[in-house]
């Protein structure tokens, strides 16, 4: 990482507990399969749904910003691509990690494509993740070719990781790194409906529920690829703003502005979904609609809604990037960034959760005596521990590959 020691120890001290507690978590949701969870009879989905739609979402965000350079040429974003592509890898893997410990059989993963239903959402999704990490897998290994056989010429760790990736790829020629960006350029192309498609798909996935009156609108698959690409481009700012090689740069400092702008867009238009849908839904007061929203914004974690999600995820990066006096400061720039990112836990959890908490016949509740029955719902100590394990994990690899790869923004490399 940047080569900050305090910055690193304390990186990896937070990195080391992360990982220490979620191999807890993990032993727990091995002997225990989902006993310790919280969830029940009403809310079936917890924590890591949320997550999982989480991680999608940074993933989905950060190849479709990676998309504006390598299938629509946006040269000015070229120095963070091959990060943003390194960023979609290490958050689909987060995502697929989450997602798999929710199931109840983990064991069976695999029947979705041995015994696969051709009209469930769920099924098309996963189809779509195989094809989207296939692509994303060799889209990036293109990119990066011509240097990780150059990077395989030098001593240490870092030259032995790059020799076993070039796959005994030799060639560096200017012919070799033409053909490479023509095919890069053509799987980024590809790269763009897929990843529009499986993370539409996501939210489709919710909006065919119709037994849930909160999910089943026609705007939440756009709903889900605004908000991934605000997600995603906040994650990447903050990457850059704080962690570039060349931080401190007029070059660096430009460009943090840049994507600064380009995040304050999609927050703006972020907002306006966030409006409709809540708008529409409480002025039309059908009770199905309008009882998760209440439950959102008044309910027990109310402050989820108002000061994360409201004001971590649009007031605080509005402010920051639209305000003169912040929006061409890298620390103020990333520091929006950030709260997006953090704010976009609290989004993914409000979208997840309350829906769930409202019965779908009333009194239901009061007519069942089960501990099980219950519309509240927080996770358990399995859950946190688990999930905090699997971003540990992401951390961890997430350093490693920017140690040891070619994936920074730098003049190392063949855009650099």
């Amino acid at each position: 990482m940047k080569n900050n020691k305090k910055f690193n120890v304390a990186y990896w001290l937070v990195t080391v507990v992360l990982l220490a507690v979620g191999a807890v978590g993990l032993y727990w949701r091995l002997t225990q399969g989902h006993r310790m969870a919280n969830y029940g009879q009403l809310i079936v989905w917890g924590l890591w749904v949320a997550l999982y739609i989480y991680f999608i979402g940074l993933s989905a965000g950060a190849f479709l910003i990676s998309s504006l350079v390598y299938a629509f040429g946006v040269e000015r974003f070229r120095p963070i691509a091959r990060l943003a592509l390194f960023t979609a890898l290490i958050s689909l893997l987060a995502a697929l990690l989450n997602i798999w410990f929710d199931l109840g059989h983990m064991e069976r993963f695999y029947e979705v494509f041995s015994r696969p239903n051709f009209l469930s959402m769920m099924a098309w999704m996963v189809w779509l993740y195989t094809a989207y990490s296939i692509l994303l897998l060799f889209e990036l290994w293109f990119e990066l070719r011509t240097d990780l056989v150059r990077w395989s010429e030098k001593a240490g760790l870092s030259g032995k990781v790059c020799r076993i990736l070039a796959f005994g790829s030799k060639d560096t020629s200017t012919k070799s790194r033409a053909r490479d960006t023509r095919t890069v350029k053509i799987l980024g192309s590809i790269g763009v409906p897929l990843a529009i498609m499986f993370h539409g798909g996501v939210g489709a996935l919710f909006g065919v529920i119709s037994a849930r009156p909160a999910w089943h609108s026609g705007l939440f698959p756009l709903l889900f690829l605004v908000s991934a690409l605000v997600s995603g481009g906040g994650l990447l700012l903050a990457i850059y703003a704080f962690l570039a090689p060349d931080r401190g740069s007029e070059a660096h400092t430009a460009l943090v502005a840049d994507l600064g702008k380009l995040v304050l867009g999609l927050t703006l238009l972020d907002v306006l979904f966030t409006f409709s849908e809540y708008s529409i839904a409480l002025y039309g007061a059908i009770p199905g609609d309008v009882g998760p929203l209440l439950k959102t914004m008044t309910g027990p974690f109310w402050y989820v809604f108002w000061i994360g999600q409201i004001g971590l995820g649009m007031i605080v990066p509005i402010v920051l990037l639209a305000w003169k006096r912040t929006n061409r400061n890298p620390n103020w720039v990333g520091l929006a960034g950030f709260s997006i990112v953090v704010a976009f836990v609290g989004v993914r959890l409000n979208i997840v959760i309350p829906p769930l908490s409202v019965p779908e016949l009333q009194g239901l509740v009061e007519a069942v005596p089960s501990a099980r029955m219950s519309t509240f719902y927080v996770p358990s100590t399995m859950e946190w521990f688990l999930a905090m394990g699997i971003v540990g994990l992401a951390l961890t690899l997430y350093a490693l590959g920017y140690s040891l790869l070619p994936v920074k923004p730098n003049k190392e490399t063949s855009h650099g």
